[in-house]
């Protein structure tokens, strides 16, 4: 088993729910454990225009393949009405794997460390509530120092139910 993160974001069909729904299918995928789930927080699209994100993160523990986990996720999303029409278009719900154990994965479908988790200050305060306080992401880099360099500008965490 692994420890992995999944980011979890949606702005469409009323993301909160898309999220919950997410968690509970996360929860019945084979081989695998759900460990924790972030508060959720609010922030506004990287594109103008698009309806605010939700998002948080799940952490999984997991005995699939990089590539078999990344399968079903994309089929949590499919059945979850997600449509690829553009890239960093709305969507019902994207699901990316954040961190895999402790490897570097660089292939044509998944790259890990995700490739742009220093830029998303939505992905990296949900990810410190449930990693380690001294985590280390593959590459070397620390959560602490990323989250340093990434301030905690335009989230609003919200309320647990």
């Amino acid at each position: 088993m692994e420890r992995i993160y999944i980011g979890m974001g949606s702005n469409l069909a009323d993301p909160a729910e898309q999220l919950h729904s997410a968690v509970e299918a996360l929860g019945q995928l084979p081989q695998t454990t759900l460990a924790g789930v972030s508060a959720f927080y609010q922030s506004d699209s990287l594109l103008p225009g698009q309806p605010r994100y939700t998002n948080a993160v799940a952490a999984l523990d997991s005995s699939l393949a990089p590539l078999e986990l990344l399968d079903a996720l994309q089929a949590i999303e499919n059945d979850q009405g997600r449509e690829r029409l553009e890239r960093w278009g709305p969507r019902t719900l994207d699901l990316d794997i954040l961190l895999f154990g402790d490897r570097l994965i660089d292939e044509p479908r998944l790259k890990v460390p995700h490739y742009q988790i220093q830029e998303r200050a939505f992905v990296l305060y949900p990810l410190a509530e449930l990693a380690p306080q001294d985590l280390h992401l593959a590459d070397g880099r620390s959560l602490s120092d990323l989250l340093a360099a990434c301030p905690f500008v335009g989230l609003e965490r919200l309320p647990t139910d």
